[in-house]
């Protein structure tokens, strides 16, 4: 349920309102625009009778929300959210650019990415510290060596870091090292870890869609980590599994129009997994881009030919480089 305050309402008046509907049990999500501020109820709202409500002075109308989501939801926020990754902007007017390995491999390797990358344009440093593989004898990440290994990138670049979280038991390290809290595919739908990110992460989270998830879902894990008490929430679209097997998966563009009439998140492309071949990567990029996307996460690696995980789908850094050429002439006509 919505509460649309009218544009000369006094705080108050406002304030009588949220009262009587906070006595019912009820929590509310304030919402200033520029001409409308905006209430979203939270609870059992069958408790609030709307008549009593829109008796209110203040009050211009009350609408329902049919969507089992909420707080992720553009009815309770209209505009856009623009999320602060360490100055960073992330949604609005802002392309946000992420870029880095798949996998931290080692000191070398991860410095002169992040310096490649950061030279053409990017703003944060992806790499992979705690990698979840199909097969338990894949190369499983460096762990806590490789976050060290980030932050002496950042040092050095400025880049934020972008990481991927697996287990609680690593929420006060990445609280302490890294910028942009990744729950990967698998994880979406973890709702115990979702609750722990929400409640103990400090940090904006990048939430990836799960491989097989409907955008319904997708919004619902967000609304996990959101209602939990961390609201700064991104979402990135990944590839979904499909009947295809020729690419690793299917890059669903129509997730961009979809998910900016439903929810007020930002929204990031990763087209390396999606299509897990580097030839793919350019024309998926521009297109998310021309599609409407408020940034694009691409592995860049030095040298993929010997990559220790997924080598097939990482640019070099001149065709990177390259890559953010075009993008910005998209970028200034989009």
């Amino acid at each position: 349920m919505i509460i649309v305050f009218k544009q000369n309402a006094k705080e108050n008046e406002v304030k009588r309102v949220l009262d009587k509907v906070e006595k019912l049990g009820l929590k509310t999500h304030i919402s200033q625009g520029e001409e409308t501020l905006i209430v979203g109820l939270v609870g059992d709202t069958t408790r609030v009778d709307p008549k009593r409500i829109e008796v209110e002075e203040s009050v211009e109308r009350i609408m329902k929300v049919s969507e089992p989501y909420k707080l992720a939801n553009r009815a309770f926020h209209p505009e856009d959210s623009v999320i602060n990754v360490s100055g960073i902007p992330v949604g609005g007017k802002a392309l946000t650019l992420i870029a880095g390995p798949c996998s931290v491999e080692s000191k070398e390797q991860v410095l002169e990415v992040a310096r490649r990358v950061k030279a053409s344009g990017a703003n944060l440093l992806r790499g992979g510290a705690f990698k979840p593989r199909t097969s338990p004898y894949s190369f499983q990440g460096m762990g806590s060596t490789a976050l060290d290994l980030l932050v002496e990138a950042k040092e050095e670049t400025g880049l934020p870091i972008v990481t991927e979280l697996m287990s609680e038991k690593h929420i006060d390290e990445f609280n302490d090292k890294v910028d942009l809290v990744q729950i990967g595919a698998r994880n979406m739908q973890n709702f115990d870890l979702l609750k722990e990110v929400g409640q103990r992460i400090k940090k904006p989270v990048l939430l990836k869609r799960g491989l097989s998830n409907t955008y319904e879902e997708w919004l619902m894990s967000a609304e996990y980590i959101m209602a939990n008490g961390n609201p700064n929430v991104i979402l990135c679209e990944r590839g979904i599994r499909t009947f295809e097997t020729y690419t690793r998966n299917t890059l669903d563009l129509q997730a961009i129009p979809v998910l900016k009439r439903l929810t007020h998140l930002p929204v990031i492309i990763d087209p390396s997994h999606a299509g897990g071949k580097w030839w793919l990567v350019e024309p998926m990029a521009k297109a998310a881009v021309v599609a409407g996307c408020d940034g694009l996460m691409i592995e860049v690696h030095n040298d993929p030919e010997n990559a220790l995980c997924d080598g097939p789908q990482s640019l070099k850094p001149d065709r990177y480089d390259n890559l953010l050429k075009d993008i910005r002439k998209l970028e200034a006509v989009r």
